[in-house]
């Protein structure tokens, strides 16, 4: 498998998703070791965000996503990549070190940014007409949309935040659907 080349700084939390990354594609990481993130790391990781651009890219799970905020709030043009959980997990363990260098690339590749002006057209109302909230079945259908989409699972409260956001369009989410209907059609 080839490497990919990333421009943008890549932060993880931890020396072992670092080695994963680094496995997959070519570039720079940066650790934040968990919660406590040292001043020193916070000036780097500043300093990758107004020189080159960073890619935030945390564990799927409840500490993981309590990074991602933190970082989000200093950070708020930074990309952001997202693995999902079935691709992070091992042996009961949640992480990226846990995934397959092709899920890396494909979680990279997908990163997404929030800008200041949306021209996302969803609404609530569509996202109901597309069984992602409201039915039996609309858990199911989020995660297999969030993960086509790159976005990290969401519940139906975040959902249509991210959407928006992401500048996802009704357009995006049809051929989501296509490739979700494909799919089980295999």
């Amino acid at each position: 498998m080839n490497k990919i080349k990333v421009s943008e700084a890549i932060v993880v939390e931890g020396r072992d998703d670092t080695t994963a990354v680094n496995r997959a594609v070519e570039g720079l990481t940066i650790e934040t070791h968990g919660f406590g993130i040292k001043n020193e790391t916070w000036k780097l990781i500043e300093k990758a965000y107004k020189e080159k651009g960073i890619i935030i890219f945390t564990d799927p799970d409840f500490s993981g996503e309590e990074i991602r905020k933190k970082l989000i709030k200093r950070f708020p043009k930074a990309k952001q990549a997202y693995l999902p959980l079935d691709k992070a997990l091992k042996n009961g363990n949640i992480g990226i070190e846990n995934a397959s260098e092709e899920s890396i690339i494909q979680a990279l590749s997908k990163c997404h940014y929030k800008t200041e002006k949306s021209v996302s057209d969803i609404e609530v109302e569509f996202l109901y007409e597309k069984g992602f909230l409201g039915k039996e079945n609309s858990s199911k259908r989020r995660e297999e949309l969030c993960d086509i989409l790159g976005i990290g699972y969401s519940n139906g409260k975040t959902l249509l935040k991210k959407l928006v956001a992401f500048n996802i369009t009704k357009s995006d989410i049809n051929l989501a659907i296509k490739e979700i209907d494909n799919d089980k059609r295999r």
